[in-house]
């Protein structure tokens, strides 16, 4: 791991985003609350914070973060299901992998809640938004 003992702690936040592509009777499944494992965004929101806080369990070298705040979102589209997080601690290293882990774990929980109807679900997407704090300063996707 990357030595952050000189670091200044300092608030740090992160954003990031994802999607997953599905048939139009999927995505009013989902709505609706009709499928068999039960609430599929409801599920998936506790697994996206899940894995924010154990992204230093999955990526090797991230570090182990104290997570002051982890906000899951999502937004229904035309033929898919949008899902954007936001991480912050006050820590000496940035959280931009658990925003990242929280996405893919989130969009994958919807695909194993969904696997049974529509075997073609497609993440996409899966992207950094924001970052702030650190030395590196502000980031801000085109």
């Amino acid at each position: 791991m990357v030595d952050v003992g000189a670091k200044d702690v300092t608030k740090r936040v992160a954003r990031a985003a994802g999607r997953i592509a599905m048939l139009p009777a999927t995505l009013a499944m989902v709505r609706e609350g009709t499928a068999k494992k039960g609430d599929v965004l409801g599920v998936a929101r506790i697994a996206a914070i899940q894995a924010a806080k154990r992204t230093s369990d999955l990526i090797p070298l991230a570090h182990p973060l104290m997570l002051t705040r982890v906000g899951v979102e999502f937004a229904h589209e035309t033929d898919a299901i949008a899902i954007a997080v936001t991480v912050e601690t006050q820590d000496r290293t940035g959280v931009e992998m658990e925003a990242l882990t929280a996405v893919s774990v989130g969009l994958l929980t919807i695909y194993d809640m969904c696997k049974a109807v529509d075997r073609g679900m497609r993440i996409e997407g899966v992207r950094l938004l924001e970052k702030s704090g650190g030395r590196s300063g502000h980031y801000v996707a085109e």
